[in-house]
């Protein structure tokens, strides 16, 4: 289990959904992330997992795809070595020399095995616990046509160290006929596939922060204030 969060995390937690009316309303999502693999034989109930977790309003979930089973005979479609590079960094975070599939990071925070339901789901009640009645980041998200999107984000207290803002995409569903590796011949129904993960800028919380940016398709997009070296996640925001 990854280290407790640090106090001033608790406090951070939050997000407002953009005002468009496109747009779902949700308060304190609490991110997960899901490290996992075509090619791994104990990925796919952490997968069933994460679809659960996919059709709540009250979490963003995220499947990652890692690359590094690709050697065991069937290379993941969506596999994606900057993942398998978050992954490890979470790993030397906490004080790790190695990474495994599946596994959950839960706010950036706590880590978990992918297909631990009751555990999961503890953890998740227990972030948003911590992030009702706090002082909170708001993030609103503003679709302003011809793709493009605005950020706006306010912090009521300055962010030390800095957080980094950044913008996720993801595919709704996919199913994927598994044609070789430990799950030959299963297929397998994936969600919330994460295709893109950019950080865009760099803000301390002294003032409002506002950015407009171009954005590539319709499918959801969720923007992430995460303290900078991968730490606590402290805010998030999404538009489906």
């Amino acid at each position: 289990m990854a280290p407790r969060p640090k106090e001033a995390a608790f406090a951070l937690v939050g997000v407002v959904m953009g005002l468009a009316s496109t747009a779902q309303a949700q308060t304190n999502p609490v991110v997960v992330e899901l490290y996992t693999s075509q090619g791994c034989a104990a990925c796919p109930p952490a997968d069933a997992v994460l679809q659960q977790l996919a059709e709540r309003d009250d979490v963003i979930a995220l499947g990652l795809h890692v690359d590094y089973w690709d050697y065991i005979g069937w290379a993941d479609s969506f596999g994606q070595s900057a993942f398998s590079s978050r992954q490890k960094e979470y790993a030397r975070n906490n004080g790790r020399a190695s990474v495994y599939t599946p596994q959950m990071i839960i706010s950036g925070q706590d880590e978990v095995k992918g297909s631990a339901t009751m555990k999961v789901m503890g953890l998740i009640q227990d972030h948003l616990a911590q992030s009702s009645g706090s002082q909170q980041i708001v993030v609103s998200l503003t679709p302003s046509g011809n793709g493009q999107m605005r950020i706006d984000a306010r912090s009521p207290f300055p962010l030390k160290p800095p957080a980094d803002i950044q913008i996720v995409r993801y595919r709704n569903t996919a199913e994927v006929e598994i044609m070789g590796g430990e799950n030959e011949g299963r297929k397998v129904t994936y969600h919330n596939i994460v295709t893109q993960w950019d950080i865009v800028a760099q803000w301390d919380g002294l003032e409002p922060f506002r950015k407009d940016v171009t954005l590539d398709g319709s499918g959801p997009v969720v923007v992430l204030v995460q303290e900078r070296g991968q730490g606590p996640i402290l805010a998030a925001a999404r538009q489906r």
